[in-house]
């Protein structure tokens, strides 16, 4: 198989964002043939709206990263927790994406999932929510290994680059672990 092309999407809109600088390590340290390109629409995507569902009044920014997610070979997500669960932003993503769900840009898409967090206890259940998303999208999930950034504030610099050598590691495996899926899925 040729290079292979990542989407990474970041469920977070701030700009000093863990999780965003999570997915820049993960560009940093991906393994050759693989490049992995961040999507910085989702604060422009408007609210879900099935009457804005339609060929004639789907916003451009949708059919935009309808056509990114298709083209990709697959998609790394980073996501924050809030209120135990993934931020609304990242969700209203995904219900756009996963429309029309018989040619869904998610439907069998390999995807892969990270979070960074200041907590003791990471992104555990935003990613668990996540996953449970992606059942209902038929996304084909990379199981391991999981990347649960905690006390993420300690693995960055203050350039906001991924230093913790444990973490770069795990950020490392999950992207060969969804290259490897990627390559499986096309054989």
């Amino acid at each position: 198989m040729t290079d292979l092309d990542i989407l990474g999407i970041s469920g977070s809109l701030r700009g000093g964002s863990l999780n965003t600088a999570l997915l820049r390590a993960a560009q940093k340290h991906a393994p050759a043939g693989v490049t992995i390109d961040l999507y910085d629409g989702l604060a422009g995507l408007p609210y879900y709206d099935g009457d804005l569902d339609t060929e004639e009044a789907l916003p451009a920014q949708v059919r935009a990263l309808r056509e990114r997610i298709h083209a990709a070979d697959g998609v790394l997500f980073a996501t924050p927790e809030y209120n135990y669960s993934i931020p609304g932003g990242l969700k209203n993503l995904i219900d756009w994406a996963s429309r029309p769900s018989a040619t869904s840009s998610l439907l069998h898409k390999p995807v892969a999932i990270m979070g960074a967090a200041p907590t003791n206890f990471g992104t555990v259940r935003a990613q668990l929510a996540l996953r449970q998303v992606f059942v209902w999208t038929h996304s084909d999930v990379v199981v391991k290994p999981e990347v649960m950034a905690f006390r993420a504030h300690e693995r960055f610099d203050e350039a906001g680059n991924l230093v913790d050598d444990d973490t770069i590691k795990l950020v490392t495996s999950l992207v060969d672990a969804l290259a490897d899926k990627i390559r499986t899925a096309a054989k």
